[in-house]
């Protein structure tokens, strides 16, 4: 690949910016995706994941079972933006702490 390659379309980061960070410690998917933003777009890391193992892999000589998969991290429970926007207490199944707040003149109790 060439060095103005861009590796993950959604932030923008090119062969280059991955080596660089490479050179300064980054051994994984993890570590580039901290000190880049790599891998934090709309896609998260669906179309470049195998494309930051590849810089890696050409970059360190590691073998590609050596470096590890990027960790996903879901939601605990998602939150409708209208829970926290409104001060309606019609909500959907999705459930939060304000589900269980007491108001009192527009305040909490």
């Amino acid at each position: 690949m060439d060095k103005a390659t861009i590796i993950c379309k959604c932030e923008e980061i090119t062969y280059e910016e991955i080596e660089e960070v490479i050179g300064h410690g980054a051994e994984a998917f993890d570590d580039i995706k901290r000190l880049t933003r790599c891998g934090m777009g709309p896609c998260q890391s669906k179309v470049c994941s195998h494309l930051v193992s590849q810089v890696i892999h050409e970059v360190t000589g590691k073998p590609f079972d050596e470096i590890p998969v990027p960790r996903t991290r879901m939601p605990i429970s998602p939150i409708k933006i209208e829970t926290l926007a409104t001060n309606s207490t019609e909500f959907s199944t999705v459930k939060s702490v304000l589900d269980e707040l007491k108001l009192e003149d527009g305040r909490v109790k």
